[in-house]
């Protein structure tokens, strides 16, 4: 088994499928800077907010402000230089940690595929993405045109598991049997031109869009690995994508995953595309640079430096993206009710939930209170995200106190009557309203002042 493990680490493929993908990577990321940027969501989401929620344990990344837009620039910048392959090393690097700043500093803008960029700008810095076609080949004067199979195969493993844990997120009682919650969605489309009317009110389109997207995310991994089965794997893809980015505003999502998935297919379509590019850009060329390119040496190989390092790195990466979504098994009660490892565990647009929480300010010597309007500390995003998370309320209920404190009340108590309604249920009491929020600390441990869900959902 060693010895085949050691044989895989030492097969070579062509370079052309990492070239491509770093170039679309690049790029989109860069076009998603600039539409974040063009919305005006800096300045709604990081800038006018007066508090920010934080992520446990990164308390300390909080928005910059004015200097907030600088760090945008810098991780779209970053990105161009990765779709380049201009210093791409450094650009990776760079755009690593710029882009999950910007997603540290305020957990209401958390999205899966936000997370998702993040592990793969991660994954990224320890790929030869730049080894082949990059103006890095220019500067250095040579370009290799075969990569280690497994940095290929790396991130279709990545995205692989993307889709097959979404799959079975999705093996649950609401979802199946239920149809929750599409029903709620999908009931609210009617005004989309031709199947607004037609499809969007009837149960069995329900039912049909639930199921198909469970088996679409379990299947779609192995389909695309199966030669036979990749181009209409492919196709499936787009058709999925496309139909929910027309249903749902999922921003960037639906196009990074299909371009995304063009790494499965075979080096030949890939040196196509690099051929398409070149035909593109040859008007563009300057002389000087068409004599650079045929200047380059090409070397056969490219030859991982430090692979003995970045094997163990990414061993455990991968380990820890296999064993982390399952973490929710650690805590008592329904997951999608107390939401106590939900977030990062591909569990995509499982959940309508809504919420409403009003909080009382008590003097604990005299039992003087008064009510909080929650709009004078939060956005309306903020208010709605608030609503029904507990460790938002928990962390806006300590900023509450400490605020109120600050401004010489005494004893200061901070309790929440919350309401939630979860998949078309019923609201119902969330939060015990007899805990002092402002007396409890965030931490690993399940939080036992969430009251206890009055259903049940079956499932993985």
């Amino acid at each position: 088994m060693n010895f085949k493990f050691k044989t895989y680490l030492n097969q070579n493929t062509h370079a052309a499928p990492l070239a491509v993908f770093r170039i679309a990577f690049g790029i989109m990321m860069c076009f998603s800077i600039i539409r974040f940027w063009y919305h005006g969501w800096i300045e709604s989401l990081y800038i006018e907010p007066k508090f920010h929620f934080s992520y446990y344990g990164f308390e300390w990344v909080q928005p910059i402000g004015s200097y907030t837009y600088l760090l945008f620039v810098i991780c779209g910048l970053s990105a161009l230089f990765v779709a380049l392959g201009l210093k791409y090393r450094i650009a990776i690097i760079t755009f690593f940690l710029s882009f999950t700043y910007i997603e540290l500093m305020d957990k209401t803008t958390y999205l899966n595929h936000y997370y998702f960029i993040s592990l793969l700008s991660f994954l990224m810095i320890f790929l030869p993405a730049n080894a082949h076609y990059a103006v890095d080949n220019i500067l250095k004067k040579k370009s290799f045109e075969n990569v280690p199979k497994w940095t290929i195969d790396s991130v279709k493993l990545l995205l692989g598991i993307v889709y097959f844990y979404a799959g079975l997120a999705k093996i649950n009682s609401d979802w199946l049997f239920k149809a929750q919650p599409l029903k709620i969605w999908l009931t609210s489309k009617y005004d989309l031109p031709f199947i607004g009317e037609t499809l969007m009110h009837q149960n069995w389109f329900h039912y049909a869009m639930s199921w198909s997207g469970m088996l679409y995310d379990l299947a779609i991994p192995f389909l695309l690995l199966y030669r036979k089965t990749r181009l209409l794997a492919f196709a499936l893809v787009v058709f999925f994508h496309v139909f929910t980015r027309v249903l749902f505003p999922i921003g960037m999502f639906p196009f990074i995953m299909i371009v995304s998935t063009l790494i499965f297919f075979d080096a030949s379509l890939h040196q196509k595309i690099i051929s398409v590019v070149k035909k593109i850009l040859k008007p563009l060329s300057l002389r000087a640079l068409s004599r650079s390119l045929t200047q380059i040496n090409r070397i056969n190989s490219y030859q991982l430096k430090n692979r003995k390092l970045i094997i163990p790195i990414l061993s455990v990466f991968f380990f820890i993206q296999l064993i982390f979504p399952f973490r929710y098994l650690a805590y008592p009660g329904e997951l999608f009710w107390t939401e106590e490892g939900y977030r990062f565990s591909w569990r995509v647009m499982l959940m309508e939930k809504m919420g409403i929480s009003t909080f009382k300010i008590v003097n604990g010597e005299t039992g003087e209170f008064f009510y909080v309007d929650n709009k004078d500390f939060l956005t309306s995003f903020q208010e709605k995200q608030m609503s029904f998370q507990p460790d938002f309320i928990l962390e806006y209920a300590h900023f509450l106190g400490d605020h109120f404190t600050s401004q010489g009340h005494k004893n200061v108590q901070v309790f929440v009557e919350s309401y939630v309604a979860l998949n078309g249920r019923l609201s119902t009491p969330y939060i015990d309203k007899n805990v002092d929020l402002y007396a409890e600390k965030e931490s690993f441990k399940p939080k036992h002042w969430i009251l206890p869900f009055k259903d049940e959902i079956k499932g993985l």
